[in-house]
């Protein structure tokens, strides 16, 4: 896409973004049921799930990206697996800070070192040392096809944190799915609503947030890829620059 294009779009993205992120926030706190076991610290359940959805959605598309690079060497998929990656890191601290949170009446514990957490806690720290990869290789197309097979296999991590309160004994509740019968863990954290309308309205509530949380991610994408252009322009004329300053010199 190019540069025309993203100026196109992104303000359009900005104010959808900023709009449907303040009708989530009115949904959460005004049009919500509260929740008969934890009242209304259970609202943050919302930006919990959107933000950790989104999170693995930008992973996944980083992890799309890396495959994507090494197929056809274009730039503009490796710009697209740090954009997706970096926005991801911030979904997947979102998720954590809200979870602990919440997790604070749940549980009567901030943290604590359960499958999930432990495995959520690897993702975080494999997804931040993508950077630390990054900064360590200077030759720009190595540091892309590096990058791209660690943005691919760091994708396990995504996996096995979703699967595992579904194989193994956790004190975090599922919301969607089933789980294996020897994996059922504490009910801590479970939602209890009175079923019929207020169950429905936590149900749209959840998605509407999900899906203001995916616009929120499109634009954030759409300005990080617009940011990596103005870079590699700045980076392009200060070389320009070198040279006609080294030729004058000669």
């Amino acid at each position: 896409m190019s540069l025309v294009k993203l100026n196109r779009w992104i303000p359009i993205l900005n104010i959808v973004a900023a709009v449907t992120l303040v009708v989530s926030l009115g949904m959460n706190f005004f049009y919500a049921p509260t929740e008969r076991t934890m009242g209304n610290v259970q609202r943050i359940f919302y930006f919990h799930v959107g933000s950790a959805w989104v999170g693995a959605v930008a992973f996944f598309v980083a992890l799309v990206g890396g495959a994507l690079y090494l197929r056809n060497k274009q730039r503009i998929w490796d710009t697209i697996a740090l954009s997706s990656v970096e926005i991801g890191l911030v979904f997947l601290t979102i998720a954590t800070a809200a979870g602990s949170v919440w997790g604070k009446p749940a549980w009567n514990t901030w943290w604590d070192w359960s499958p999930r957490l432990t495995l959520i806690t690897v993702a975080w720290l494999t997804y931040a040392a993508y950077f630390m990869l990054r900064g360590a290789i200077e030759e720009e197309d190595k540091r892309a096809r590096f990058a791209a097979v660690y943005v691919i296999v760091a994708f396990v991590t995504i996996i096995m944190t979703y699967i595992s309160i579904r194989i193994f004994r956790d004190i975090h509740p599922v919301v969607f799915g089933g789980t294996l019968e020897t994996a059922e863990g504490a009910s801590e954290g479970l939602q209890d609503f009175a079923p019929g309308l207020e169950s429905m309205k936590m149900g749209i509530t959840l998605t509407v947030n999900t899906v203001s949380f995916t616009i929120l991610y499109i634009a954030w994408m759409f300005n990080r890829i617009r940011l990596q252009y103005l870079m590699d322009s700045v980076d392009s004329l200060k070389m320009r620059v070198a040279t006609r300053l080294q030729g004058g010199k000669a």
